[in-house]
């Protein structure tokens, strides 16, 4: 795993720059997950997404501001850049084992493991396929359908609240 523990990023009007803590298997539990295998016509080569957000806040110690905190610190572990931005490649940080899919969000200890995912896309993604991982911050319903997702997506993007980069499987 890659030991991106703290990052730094420009304080706006500040000459120190914020430093934002890579959140553990606490916070990363009550993340909400979907992934899905998209052929765009555009590119007629198929992609795999997987979208990442938070549940409202649930935990007595949560809030919308500390939700918003541990994602930023996910984005900033893994190099992800504004939607609106160039797609970075952000290395490979997928890990399929059988069924099993496992994200290295950056933290030094620990992976965050995706939810049950089709054998096209594991196939995909084992074939050396790209992955677009998406962070949205606002906050996403558990058991969110197609519709809701896509509709999610966009007003994320529009709003500059979505941070997105390419990744890949890792060999070995």
């Amino acid at each position: 795993m890659t030991d991106n523990s703290l990052t730094t990023r420009p304080d706006e009007g500040h000459d120190s720059p914020t430093i934002r803590a890579v959140p553990g298997p606490g916070f990363v539990a009550g993340c909400t997950v979907s992934t899905w295998l998209h052929a765009s016509d555009a590119l007629g080569i198929p992609v795999a997404y997987i979208l990442l957000g938070h549940a409202p806040p649930r935990r007595p110690d949560e809030t919308a501001e500390t939700v918003e905190a541990g994602l930023l610190g996910m984005v900033d572990a893994m190099r992800l850049r504004p939607a609106a931005e160039r797609v970075p490649i952000v290395g490979a940080r997928l890990i399929l084992r059988g069924p099993f899919v496992a994200l290295d969000y950056g933290h030094p200890a620990y992976t965050m493991r995706l939810p049950a995912t089709d054998d096209q896309w594991r196939a995909h993604v084992n074939a050396g396929g790209q992955v677009c991982l998406t962070i949205g911050l606002d906050p996403v319903p558990p058991g969110a359908g197609p519709d809701a997702v896509e509709a999610y997506l966009a007003r994320i993007v529009a709003t500059g609240r979505a941070y997105m980069g390419a990744t890949a499987i890792r060999n070995g």
